[in-house]
């Protein structure tokens, strides 16, 4: 690599703003600036974001483009919008089998073949910041617990991007405790489990139908990550309402990588690559934090909704009943789950949660 390269890889990896001191460190390491190879690497990378949603382009997009401006066209990743090379459901098998090199997707939706993927993704009631969400990932160290879990099936996770809080637009005005008996929200992985424990029954549907599902009154609410993600999916065109405060303040997609197409990387590659993640996921955080509440502010001026303020006794069913759930999922799955159980409760003990 010369010289002219080596400090164009630099300097964007010192440009990405707010990411872990210990990311920083990492980007000046001899790996990262001594290329080892030559090679020429093209992947193919498919999302679960619509095309034509702001994030798709701004987040998505922009971390293909950042990755390969960091290797000086040395990796380059092709983007592809839900079920142009597979779809959805069948993500995980693709990238196993390398038909998809990666996937920058939603860990959700692998819970029945990765159970610990639903910690990646958050627990109801847990995390309240993307700082709290980073350091139980890498200082804690979940994200390794994890890795171990999706290298059994060939696959390298290489880490979470944050799609901010966890909100839920409804067509009803959930307050109460007892106004979630029967109602209707789409909802994966672990939060479906905890709604379903608040007496509420959750529907499992592609992110392509929730707008129909909600228009024909199918659901009566659903969660796409924060409010930015949600009106992405123009979800404010048919509901009424926001239910505030967010389930959960940070939740996660993921990066995974077909294992063979990981260990083609040199050092210096693999470096920049989760040195990318943790910076798309702060500033992913920033930019869904942010228009949250822009728009929750035009939601009520210009939608005529309203942002519903649940009892604050909400939360405390909530934090209970999802706390059961990471009980009940470590019992099945003691080898990876258990353990990040046990992490979480730690992390609930040391921030005064529990």
């Amino acid at each position: 690599m010369t010289q002219d390269k080596r400090h164009s890889r630099r300097r964007f990896l010192l440009a990405t703003g707010g990411i872990a001191t210990g990311a920083m460190a990492s980007v000046h390491s001899p790996a990262v600036i001594a290329a080892d190879t030559k090679a020429k690497f093209r992947w193919k990378m498919q999302t679960h974001w619509p095309q034509g949603t702001w994030y798709y382009d701004t987040i998505f997009q922009t971390f293909a483009d950042n990755v390969k401006t960091a290797t000086d066209g040395e990796l380059e990743i092709e983007t592809h919008h839900p079920g142009s090379v597979v779809g959805t459901s069948d993500v995980l098998r693709a990238v196993q089998r390398g038909t998809l090199d990666s996937a920058f997707t939603w860990p959700a939706y692998w819970i029945g073949q990765i159970p610990v993927a639903g910690h990646l993704n958050g627990n109801l009631g847990t995390w309240d910041s993307h700082e709290e969400m980073h350091f139980f990932m890498y200082e804690m160290g979940a994200l390794d617990i994890i890795r171990e879990a999706y290298a059994e099936r060939g696959v390298y996770q290489l880490g979470p991007y944050s799609a901010a809080g966890l909100a839920v637009f409804s067509t009803k005005p959930i307050k109460s405790v007892s106004d979630f008996e029967g109602f209707n929200v789409r909802s994966t992985g672990t939060p479906a489990k905890v709604f379903e424990k608040m007496g509420a029954a959750p529907v499992s549907i592609s992110g392509e139908e929730l707008y129909q599902a909600l228009q024909t009154g199918v659901v009566d609410g659903v969660h796409w990550g924060g409010v930015a993600a949600g009106w992405g999916m123009s979800f404010q065109e048919v509901t009424s309402y926001i239910l505030r405060p967010n389930f959960l303040g940070q939740t996660n997609g993921e990066v995974m990588i077909n294992m063979k197409k990981w260990d083609e990387l040199g050092d210096d590659h693999k470096q920049v690559l989760k040195t990318a993640i943790q910076a798309t996921s702060a500033s992913a955080s920033a930019q869904f934090t942010y228009k949250d509440h822009e728009l929750m502010k035009e939601f009520v001026d210009d939608f005529d909704g309203e942002l519903v303020q649940m009892d604050d006794n909400v939360m405390d069913e909530v934090r209970k009943y999802s706390m059961e759930v990471v009980a009940d999922d470590a019992k099945k799955d003691e080898k990876y789950s258990g353990k990040v159980a046990d992490l979480l409760t730690e992390f609930m003990q040391l921030t005064g949660k529990i």
